[in-house]
């Protein structure tokens, strides 16, 4: 059985980086929340897709700040060790992006 090597991959990240991750996930959670009680409260649709299109643009936002992490990190240390797989493994990352 051939063991998964992408399986037991980690990020070390430092405090502040996580604390940062952390307030936007929060910050998304909260939108996620507060589109969630205007369907309770019957709000109209316009304003709920607004906020739906917010929460889509943090994310995407956030998307994009760990993809330039993970570049300049991860992506960096892989080619320097002579891990060239970790390009097709971004171009494809990329693609699922959109």
């Amino acid at each position: 059985m051939k063991k998964c090597e992408q399986c037991n991959r980690n990020k070390h990240r430092t405090e502040d980086e996580k604390k940062y991750l952390r307030t936007r996930l929060n910050t998304i959670e909260g939108q996620i929340r507060g589109v969630s009680k205007m369907v309770d409260e019957d709000k109209y649709c316009n304003d709920i897709l607004t906020q739906l299109l917010a929460i889509n643009k943090s994310i995407k936002s956030l998307s994009t700040d760990i993809l330039k992490g993970h570049l300049s990190t991860c992506v960096v240390e892989d080619i320097k060790n002579d891990k060239l797989e970790v390009i097709n493994e971004v171009m494809e990352l990329i693609g699922r992006l959109d």
